[in-house]
C-alpha cells in the first residue's frame, strides 16, 4: 500500500441517542468529540438508529394497513382518466 494516502483506521464509539446505547467498533469516520468508555478515550460518533433501536431488529415494527387507499382515491376523484373500472 502507498503510504500517507489512507485514512486512519481506529476504534470509535458509536452512541445511539434514541436508546442511549454505546458500542465500540473500528472506523475511519472523523469526529471532533471524544468520550471515555471503559477507561479508555475514543472518538465519539452520535447516531439516531442502530440495531439496538431499529424496529426491524427489535421486533417492534408496525404493520401499516394500506388497504383502502385506492378506494379512498376513487371516492375523492371518481374514475376520471382511469383506464380500469371501479369495483362496484
Amino acid at each position: 500500500m502507498k503510504p500517507n494516502i489512507h485514512p486512519e483506521y481506529r476504534d470509535v464509539v458509536f452512541h445511539d441517542l434514541s436508546c442511549d446505547f454505546k458500542f465500540v467498533t473500528r472506523s475511519t469516520i472523523q469526529s471532533r468529540e471524544k468520550i471515555t468508555h471503559e477507561g479508555k478515550e475514543y472518538p465519539l460518533v452520535k447516531i439516531e438508529v442502530s440495531a439496538e433501536s431499529h424496529p426491524f431488529y427489535t421486533g417492534k415494527h408496525k404493520i401499516v394497513d394500506t388497504a383502502g387507499r385506492v378506494e379512498k382515491f376513487r371516492q375523492k376523484f371518481g374514475n376520471v382518466g382511469s383506464k380500469t373500472q371501479a369495483a362496484v
